[in-house]
């Protein structure tokens, strides 16, 4: 921020067409390189997926120790949920790979977890609350069961 922006003297001056143009197509560049809302949820989902895949190892291995008649169907179906995880998991790895985007845990609060997010050159901070992720979570957890539901009802 310059020192004339939110200074209410300087609106009515007068600008150069030159000088507007160049400022305009410096923040063209600079919206260019910033993270966008479609980035954001792709690093949000690459943050919840290992959470997601601890939760259905946890439960897939309580499932085998347990006595239930339908044990085999749903180590199969919860092995198949960790299956796409992980298969959206490499995707999403090479996708923000391709955008010049990374991210590194930062640190965690009471409540909240932040991340950096390296975006092609500039650096930006990101937290998650634990009742965001656990709703996310809850969300995309039914999502899976949701589509593998629909596959087995087809066949």
């Amino acid at each position: 921020m310059t020192k004339l922006e939110g200074n209410e003297r300087w609106k009515t001056k007068m600008i150069m067409t030159e000088h507007v143009e160049q400022y305009e197509e410096q923040q063209r560049e600079k919206s260019d390189k910033m993270i966008t809302m479609e980035e954001r949820t792709m690093v949000r989902d690459l943050i919840l997926l290992p959470y997601i895949d601890t939760m259905v190892g946890k439960s897939l291995k309580e499932l085998e120790h347990s006595s239930n008649i339908l044990k085999r169907t749903f180590l199969m179906a919860g092995e198949a949920i960790q299956r796409r995880i992980v298969q959206y998991t490499y995707r999403l790895q090479k996708e923000l790979k391709q955008r010049n985007i990374k991210m590194l845990a930062d640190e965690q609060d009471e409540f909240i977890t932040y991340y950096k997010i390296f975006c092609r050159g500039y650096q930006e901070r990101f937290g998650l609350t634990r009742d965001v992720m656990r709703t996310e979570i809850s969300l995309r957890l039914t999502k899976y069961t949701t589509e593998l539901g629909s596959i087995l009802k087809t066949t």
